[in-house]
């Protein structure tokens, strides 16, 4: 028995020393096993992997729990948010668990999040902060432009030093405290390393946070954190660790859609919008956001002054100034869809169609992949799985209830 237990544990050393030598990047291939999934067609070539399936059952699971989190409870949703974003560019930001780096990942799927968070909240804008050598630089001011954000934030990919929580919480607490009140302020944090290098006491700037209304959240990309848990614990934030770079994508993306407003804090405001006129295409003025002289852009209705975006505040006169479609793309979160029932494709029977009412494809053609498709419950119409993210993501109205007529009003018209 002694010398099979010894010939036991010398294979598993060798194990373990071939373990080693793989990077952390092969492991996830190898526990992936992906190539088990490759299959042949007729002709004997390999058919593409085809991961729809498996992407509309992450989205489906997310609605879900949208609509669990929703259902039962009259809340409400702030439309014009201002968030600033903190991203952990210290020493633990050049950790390769992620690969190339945590940095890198951190940089792409935030750029990812600012064009999803201004094309579900075109009223809203976004601040950047970084935190390295235990002080907070501030990359953008509060703005509604995706692109200037992208530039300033790619231009400024470099790690070192330590890490300061308060540091961060007190630079974005100085320039959230002189939101309106109508505006909701939110901090997003994304977090590389394991401590925290303060020049005080943290829990008072936490305290000043939660008395000022700011809703700070903390994505993890390292361990749990005690200090990063209380902080959203008592601001009434989410706090969250990412597993591989599709966890962490899918956790950035949970905040684009505006959170709940706390209903002690959700007050009904009026909020002077202006809706500024088009320049004329040859027209060139001086810019009063940039101060420089551009072609075209935009006149506010106040003090005549010239912008190059919307929307955005004139910085002549502080109006709000939005176009109409703004408005409108802000207005369904407060309406959203329901989730459509899944219907797998074995249940379907001849007296229902079969095609999708959205783009007429074939529900049980190569067309429609995942194996089932979706009905509304209220139109009774069915669609495929394409359509239905394109429903719920980007149309938000449903084209068969759009298209009912209702024959009352038009009695009613004929009378």
């Amino acid at each position: 028995m002694s010398n099979r237990s010894k010939r036991l544990n010398e294979e598993a050393e060798e194990d373990e020393e071939e373990a080693e030598g793989i990077g952390d990047w092969e492991r996830t291939y190898v526990d992936d096993r992906s190539w088990e999934a490759l299959q042949e067609d007729e002709s004997g070539l390999l058919r593409p992997i085809d991961n729809s399936a498996i992407y509309h059952a992450q989205y489906r699971r997310r609605l879900r729990m949208l609509s669990a989190a929703a259902a039962g409870t009259r809340i409400q949703k702030g439309l014009i948010r201002y968030l600033y974003i903190v991203i952990d560019f210290s020493r633990a930001a050049a950790e390769m668990d992620f690969r190339p780096s945590r940095l890198a990942i951190m940089a792409k799927h935030v750029e990812a999040f600012i064009r999803e968070f201004f094309d579900q909240n075109p009223l809203s804008q976004i601040g950047l902060v970084s935190i390295k050598d235990g002080v907070a630089h501030t990359l953008t001011d509060l703005g509604g432009s995706p692109e200037s954000h992208i530039q300033a934030l790619m231009g400024k990919l470099e790690a070192s030093g330590d890490s300061s929580l308060q540091n961060g919480l007190e630079l974005v607490h100085e320039y959230l405290s002189q939101i309106p009140s109508y505006g909701h302020r939110e901090v997003l944090i994304l977090y590389s390393a394991l401590s925290t290098c303060d020049p005080g006491n943290i829990m008072e700037t936490i305290q000043r946070c939660k008395e000022s209304k700011l809703r700070c959240s903390v994505i993890g990309l390292s361990a749990e954190m005690f200090i990063c848990k209380y902080l959203c614990q008592e601001t009434g934030g989410l706090y969250s660790v990412a597993l591989d770079e599709v966890h962490l994508k899918d956790l950035l993306l949970e905040h684009a859609p505006p959170p709940p407003a706390i209903a002690e804090f959700a007050v009904a405001n009026l909020i002077k919008m202006g809706f500024p006129q088009s320049a004329a295409e040859n027209s060139r003025a001086i810019c009063s956001c940039h101060n420089e002289a551009k072609i075209g852009g935009y006149t506010c209705p106040r003090c005549k002054a010239r912008i190059c975006d919307l929307p955005t505040e004139c910085t002549i006169c502080g109006l709000t100034l939005v176009s109409s479609p703004h408005l409108a793309r802000s207005y369904h979160h407060l309406f959203p869809i329901a989730p459509f029932d899944e219907v797998p494709l074995s249940s379907l029977n001849n007296l229902m169609p079969k095609s999708c009412f959205g783009c007429q494809q074939s529900l049980r053609g190569a067309g429609n992949k995942g194996g089932s498709c979706v009905t509304c419950s209220k139109c009774k119409h069915y669609f495929c799985l394409d359509c239905d993210i394109y429903i719920h993501e980007s149309l938000h109205n449903c084209p068969g209830c759009e298209s009912i007529h209702r024959p009352k009003s038009v009695s009613m018209m004929e009378e």
